[in-house]
């Protein structure tokens, strides 16, 4: 059986608005529940998410596929700084560019463009090099996910352009896994099944 829960989420483009339906699954088990989270993990951990998702030392990573399996830190030198957007340094926009309704990029390799200001997710959400669990307990901990339930996220999820570019990135770079539509039901289901985690007594 199917509940439905009406949330606003904002779609593509941030200055259009449209009501989405999100449908909730009722009597998930504990089983499917840890077995959308091992989805959600395979998107977290993957280098288009976990690339900027690091920790106090405010350095992107360079990793993944593109980048011979071989992880090191961001080329050029580049240091967010506490703002995460780069204000101390050099701005992520100065090659990250902001463009009003991106094209789709063409160029392999080619400065992201997407229709945000870019910059590092929160310190709270270090996520590259972390175990399962370890991602799994801070995403459910609202005192490090931005006092988000189940539902807030899949919302951020609609409504985050910046996070829709992991799975439309161009011409030589990997796309996240699966799809944005999936990964937020697995969100969904996860949420239904109590946000459960690996090794939860």
């Amino acid at each position: 059986m199917l509940k439905h829960a009406a949330i606003a989420a904002l779609l593509a483009a941030p200055a259009l608005a449209e009501e989405t339906e999100f449908v909730i699954p009722e009597g998930v088990t504990l089983e499917e529940g840890l077995a959308a989270w091992d989805r959600i993990y395979e998107v977290t951990s993957h280098p288009r998410c976990s690339n900027c998702h690091v920790g106090a030392d405010n350095v992107p990573m360079w990793s993944g596929p593109s980048y011979g399996d071989t992880a090191r830190p961001h080329g050029m030198n580049i240091n967010a700084g506490d703002s995460r957007v780069g204000a101390e340094y050099v701005q992520c926009s100065t090659c990250h560019a902001y463009r009003e309704f991106a094209p789709a990029d063409t160029t392999p390799h080619a400065a992201p463009q997407v229709a945000a200001d870019w910059r590092l997710a929160p310190v709270e959400a270090e996520w590259f090099g972390k175990a399962s669990r370890e991602i799994c307990t801070q995403l459910r901990d609202p005192a490090r996910n931005g006092g988000r339930g189940f539902e807030d996220i899949a919302v951020h999820l609609g409504h985050d352009v910046i996070l829709h570019w992991a799975w439309n990135p161009g011409p030589g770079r990997q796309p996240a896994p699966y799809s944005l539509e999936e990964h937020t039901q697995d969100v969904l289901i996860w949420g239904a099944a109590g946000m459960p985690c690996e090794g939860d007594s």
